[in-house]
Parts: C-alpha cells; structure tokens; sequence
C-alpha cells in the first residue's frame, strides 16, 4: 500500500520539484565494484555476456531460416506465391539450411505415396472392390496369350 501511494505521489511530486535528483559523486561504487568485482572481472563478465547474447541470436536466427525454409518447400509443393521475407531469411543465415530430419522423413513418405498414387495401380487401388492381384494375374496371362499368337502368327 505504501508503495503505491509512494509511486502515485512520488512522479508528481518530482514534477513539481523540477526533476531535482541527487547527482552520484565520484567517490560513489562504480558498476563492477557495486557487484562486488574487479574492473577486469567485470569487462570479462560483460564480454561473456556479449558473447552468450551473439550465440543466442544466430541461434535464432538459424531457427527463423529452418522455418522459412519450410514454408517455401510448402509453398512450392501447393504451387502457393513465393514470399520474400522467407528468402531473405534464408539467405541472411547462408547455405547451411537444410529442412529439419523429421520432417525430411516425412516429405520422403508423402512423396513415395504420391508417386504410388500417380502410378497406374495407384489409380486403380483407389477404386473400391478392386483386387489388384487378380487384376495383375488376368494381365499376365493376356500378354502370355498375345506372345502365343504372335509365335502362331505366319506374318510376324
């Protein structure tokens, strides 16, 4: 309670005063001695932070590529418009995107079944009560009945 009326009071407070604030001195800590290290601790904490902060964001980075990497794979596969953000994330990460290993396995299937669709026994599978190995049988024995014709015949 006490802080709220301290924080609703308090911003009006040091409007009226004229923003009069207390200056450090320099006999006051600095930021490495306020943290309770040397200078040069302090300049190796920082440059580590700078560090762990560049690895995050091309980590990220790498990440923000690995999805547009599959939005375009999906976009060439419907035949959808191309996006250009997605290709300048891409090529802002360079060539070391690849699609993610789960989900190349499972555009390797879905590519299997559609070359089975497309396939002539793909076709026929999809018309019900079609058995597929008589259907196989009865070409087998045509073409074996044509080669017998075709040895019988006295033109050829």
């Amino acid at each position: 309670m006490a802080f709220m009326i301290k924080h609703v009071v308090g911003g009006q407070l040091k409007n009226l005063t004229g923003g009069l604030t207390e200056e450090k001195t320099e006999g006051e800590k600095s930021d490495a001695a306020a943290q309770g290290m040397t200078q040069e601790e302090f300049e190796q904490y920082q440059q580590q932070l700078e560090e762990e902060k560049q690895e995050r964001e091309a980590h990220f980075a790498q990440k923000k590529a690995e999805r547009a990497t599959v939005r375009t794979h999906f976009r060439e596969k419907y035949k959808l418009p191309k996006n250009e953000l997605d290709e300048t994330q891409i090529q802002q990460a360079g060539d070391d995107v690849n699609l993610p290993t789960e989900l190349a396995k499972m555009i390797a299937e879905d590519n299997q079944e559609e070359t089975h669709k497309q396939s002539v026994l793909g076709q026929l599978s999809n018309i019900q009560n079609v058995d597929i190995d008589q259907l196989k049988d009865k070409a087998q024995a045509t073409l074996e009945d044509l080669k017998k014709q075709t040895e019988n015949c006295s033109l050829m």
